[in-house]
C-alpha cells in the first residue's frame, strides 16, 4: 500500500549522494535549491548538475551529512513542497555493504517457551512480524526492533510449533508482506513460513562406503517424480519423496527398480533436481502439474508437492529427510541440485520485497539484469547475497546431511562465492561433491570473477559441466543433426582424444581446459535438452536400430571410462526418450517418466552399462585423481583413424592391475589393432562388458565396428 502521492522523486544513490526527479509537468522540471528535511532540521544540499532524462530533469546533489538509513526523511525544493527520500541505488554501493554485513544467525530460533524472529532489512523504517496459529485464522501483528547492521527481531512467548509467519516490511513509504528468506518450512504453495521444531525431525546418518576422491564418484540424476511415477515402476507412493526411497521394488519381471536398481547398478551419488519449494506445481493438487523446480520460491523450505500432506509444514521436512537417509542406507550419496542464481519472479520474492534492490544485479541503465533468462540474476557478490547462499549450503549440509550440491547455471555467480561454498563444505565433510554449469552468460560483473568454465584455474576444488566433451562425443547440443565422434564424425577425433584424457591437455603443446580430472563432469546426456537416444534417431533416423544401439553404447561407454567424473541421466541406460521433446521442463508425466518397462526391453544394454560401472569402480587406472597422474600413466595407441585406443599403466609397483587398454572404434568398418606386448585379459567389447575376463589376447586384436574394447594385465 502506497501511503503517498509524490509530485516529484528523491532517492538516496549513495551515501551522501541524492538523485533528484522533477517531472516537466512539475514546474517545468526546475528548483534552484533542494534542501533535507530530518526531523525539525532542514538541511541545504549542493546541486552538482543537472540534465533532461525521459520525461523529467534530472539533479544530482550531493550533502555533507552523515544520513541514518532506516530513518525517514524528506527532500524540499524552492517551492516549499516535500517528497519522501527513498532507498536508491545506494544499496548496491561497497559502503552500504559493509557498513550493513551481519554475519549473526537470521530466521527463527524455537524453543517451547519462547521463539527468537530475527530479519535483516536495514533500509526499513518499520518491521511488523505477523503470526498466525492455523491458515484460516485471523493473525496478530507483533512490532519489530531494530537491532545492529539492521536487524529486527522480537521474542514472542508461548510454543509456536507449527505457527505460520510472515514479515510486514515498510520500505519508501510503501508496506510489504514478505515470507522470511530463511524459513525452514511452509504453508502450503508456500504462503506463508512455518515455525517447526527441528530436533523433532533429527535423524542419525547411516555410515557410507568411503570416497576417497572426487573421481570415484559415478551420478546418476533423476527427478523425485520422475524416478516412481510410472506404473510400473514398482513404488506404493509413487512420484513422492518416500516412493524415492523405497526398496526392494520390483518390475513386471521382478527384477529391482528404482532405488533397489540404482544400487544394484553401482551408482555413487544421485542427484536430484531441485526439491526446494519452488512454483509451476500446485501442491493441493501436485499430479495436475509438472515441473522440474528451477523456479525457486524460498530455497531453504522442500518442495511440498512430493510430499503426502503439502498442507502440514512437517510433512515435506520428515518425508524428504527419510528419503535422503534410504539412500544413504543403501550406500548411496545425496547431491541437491540448488539454484542459487535466480528467483521466480524478482518483484515477488522475499528477497525484493524486504530490502528492493539490493540482492539482484542492475545493469548499467539501472535496470535488472538477464544472464539467467528470466529476467532476474542473484547478486552472489554483495556481502548477504553471499552470507545467504553459504548459510543455505550449511543448513542443507546439516540438517538433511546432503553430500554435495549441483549449481544450475553457475556461471551467474562469482569465483569467491563457490570458493567460500567449497570451504563450507570442506568444514562439514571433505568428500561432498561441488559442481555446477559453468557457462559464461552475459550478467554484469567482470568476467574474470565469474564461475566459469574459462576461470576454472580459480575455482580448484569444484567440477564443472564439461560441455566439450558433451559436444564432442555426442555432437553439439544446439544443433540436433551434428554428430560426435560417438556418431560417426571424424571431425571430433583430436577433440575425443582430449576429453577422454581428462581435458586437462595430455601433452604439453596440447591445451587443456581443466587443472585437474575432477574438474571435468563427463556427460553426454542430462535432463537438458534431447536425450542421446532423441538425437540419434534424429541423427540417424535411416540407419537400423541395432546400430542406433551400438552408436548409444559406445557413447555413453566413453563416459564411463574417460578420466573425471562420469554423469549419467536417468534411463541413458535403456535409451530413455522425450518423444523427441527438447525442452520437458513443465511437460506431462507421459514424457518425463522413467519409463521402468524400457529396462526390461533393453536389459541387454543395462547389464553392459553395469559391467562398465563394474570396470571403472574396481579398476582404479580409469580414474585418476590427477592431472600429474594421467600424464604419467596415459598414451594413446596406433590405431586406425578413427579409431582411438589408449594403454593407461600403473604408477604403483603392486597394483592389482598393471595395466589397462580401451579401444573405440565408430565407424562401420571391422578393423585389427595391434596391443602392446603383454597378457591381456579382455574385460569388455561390443556386446558384454564386466569384471569376468572373457578371454586372452596376446598382441592382435580385432574390434568389430561401433565398438568398445577394455582389457587389462595383471601383476
Amino acid at each position: 500500500m502506497i501511503s503517498i502521492e509524490r509530485n516529484y522523486y528523491a532517492y538516496l544513490d549513495e551515501m551522501q549522494i541524492i538523485t533528484i526527479l522533477l517531472p516537466f509537468q512539475y514546474h517545468q522540471g526546475r528548483s534552484s535549491r533542494f534542501s533535507l528535511l530530518a526531523g525539525t532540521e532542514e538541511i541545504p544540499m549542493q546541486i552538482l548538475n543537472s540534465m533532461p532524462i525521459e520525461e523529467s530533469i534530472k539533479y544530482t546533489c550531493r550533502i555533507d551529512h552523515d544520513l541514518v538509513i532506516g530513518e525517514q526523511y524528506w527532500v524540499v525544493n524552492e517551492y516549499g513542497e516535500k517528497t519522501d527520500l527513498q532507498i536508491g541505488a545506494v544499496i548496491r554501493t561497497e559502503p552500504f555493504d559493509e557498513k550493513f554485513y551481519y554475519e549473526g544467525p537470521l530466521g527463527f530460533s524455537y524453543s517451547k517457551d519462547k521463539t527468537l524472529f530475527r530479519l535483516w532489512a536495514p533500509t526499513a523504517t518499520k518491521v511488523k512480524l505477523k503470526l498466525k496459529s492455523a491458515v484460516n485464522e485471523d493473525a496478530e501483528t507483533v512490532e519489530m526492533a531494530r537491532g545492529e547492521k539492521g536487524v529486527w527481531s522480537c521474542k514472542v512467548s508461548g510454543d509456536l510449533d507449527q505457527h505460520l509467519y510472515s514479515f510486514l516490511v515498510c520500505v519508501n513509504l510503501e508496506w510489504r508482506e514478505a515470507i522470511d528468506p530463511y524459513t525452514v518450512s511452509v504453508a502450503v504453495n508456500g504462503e506463508y513460513g512455518a515455525v517447526v521444531d527441528l530436533e523433532s525431525t533429527k535423524k542419525v546418518k547411516p555410515e557410507l562406503p568411503p570416497l576417497l576422491q572426487p573421481t570415484d564418484a559415478i551420478i546418476y540424476e533423476t527427478h523425485i517424480r520422475d524416478f516412481t511415477i510410472h506404473p510400473g515402476s514398482g513404488a506404493t507412493r509413487k512420484g513422492m519423496y518416500l516412493g524415492a526411497g523405497e526398496v526392494n521394488t520390483t518390475g513386471s519381471d521382478g527384477q529391482p527398480t528404482c532405488l533397489s536398481y540404482v544400487k544394484q547398478l553401482g551408482i555413487t551419488h544421485i542427484e536430484f533436481l531441485p526439491f526446494h519449494d519452488y512454483e509451476g506445481v500446485d501442491e493441493r493438487g501436485p499430479k495436475r502439474d509438472y515441473n522440474w523446480g528451477y523456479n525457486p520460491l524460498h530455497f531453504n523450505a522442500p518442495e511440498g508437492s512430493y510430499s503426502t500432506d503439502p498442507a502440514d509444514p512437517y510433512s515435506r521436512i520428515r518425508e524428504l529427510k527419510a528419503m535422503i537417509h534410504a539412500v544413504h542406507s543403501e550406500g548411496i550419496r545425496v547431491i541437491m541440485d540448488v539454484v542459487y542464481n535466480h528467483v521466480y519472479i524478482r518483484e515477488d520474492s522475499s528477497f525484493e520485497k524486504i530490502v528492493p534492490g539490493y540482492f539482484f544485479r542492475h545493469d548499467e541503465f539501472g535496470m535488472p539484469s538477464n544472464g539467467t533468462g528470466v529476467g532476474n540474476d542473484f547478486a552472489s557478490e554483495r556481502l548477504m547475497a553471499r552470507k545467504f547462499i553459504l548459510d543455505s549450503v550449511e543448513y542443507w549440509m546439516k540438517e538433511y546431511q546432503l553430500d554435495g550440491f549441483r549449481f544450475d547455471l553457475m556461471g551467474i555467480l562469482d569465483i569467491e562465492t563457490m570458493n567460500r561454498v567449497r570451504q563450507t563444505a570442506n568444514s562439514i565433510d571433505p568428500t561432498a561433491i561441488i559442481i555446477g554449469e559453468g557457462w559464461d552468460l552475459n550478467t554484469p560483473i567482470p568476467d574474470e570473477q565469474k564461475a566459469s568454465i574459462r576461470n576454472q584455474d580459480k575455482l580448484p576444488g569444484i567440477g564443472q559441466f564439461n560441455d566439450w566433451f558433451r559436444d564432442s562425443i555426442k555432437g553439439s547440443t544446439f544443433n540436433l543433426y551434428d554428430k560426435g565422434y560417438a556418431l560417426g564424425n571424424e571431425h571430433y577425433y583430436e577433440a575425443a582424444k582430449q576429453v577422454l584424457a581428462g581435458s586437462i591437455g595430455l601433452e604439453k603443446k596440447e591445451k587443456g581446459i581443466f587443472l585437474s580430472p575432477s574438474q571435468s563432469v563427463n556427460y553426454v546426456e542430462s535432463h537438458d535438452n534431447h536425450t542421446l537416444w532423441d538425437k540419434i534417431l534424429v541423427c540417424s533416423e535411416r540407419a537400423d536400430e541395432n546400430i542406433q544401439q551400438r552408436k548409444h553404447r559406445l557413447a555413453t561407454a566413453m563416459v564411463l571410462l574417460s578420466q573425471g567424473i562420469p554423469f549419467l541421466h536417468s534411463g541413458q541406460e535403456f535409451f530413455r526418450t522425450k518423444e523427441g521433446n527438447g525442452n520437458s521442463y513443465r511437460s506431462p508425466d507421459s514424457i518425463n517418466k522413467l519409463d521402468w518397462e524400457r529396462k526390461i526391453h533393453f536389459s541387454e544394454n543395462v547389464q553392459y552399462i553395469k559391467g562398465m560401472i563394474d570396470i571403472r569402480k574396481n579398476i582404479p587406472l580409469f580414474r585418476l585423481a590427477s592431472a600429474d597422474l594421467i600424464r604419467r600413466s596415459m598414451r594413446f595407441i596406433d590405431v586406425k583413424k578413427p579409431l582411438i585406443g589408449f594403454v593407461l599403466n600403473s604408477p604403483e609397483k603392486y597394483a592389482e592391475w598393471s595395466r589397462a587398454a580401451v579401444v573405440f572404434n565408430p565407424s562401420m568398418a571391422e578393423e585389427a589393432v595391434i596391443l602392446p606386448d603383454g597378457d591381456w585379459e579382455l574385460l569388455a567389447n561390443g556386446q558384454t562388458a564386466g569384471l569376468i575376463p572373457k578371454g586372452e589376447i596376446t598382441k592382435n586384436l580385432t574390434v568389430k565396428p561401433i565398438s568398445t574394447y577394455v582389457m587389462v594385465c595383471r601383476h
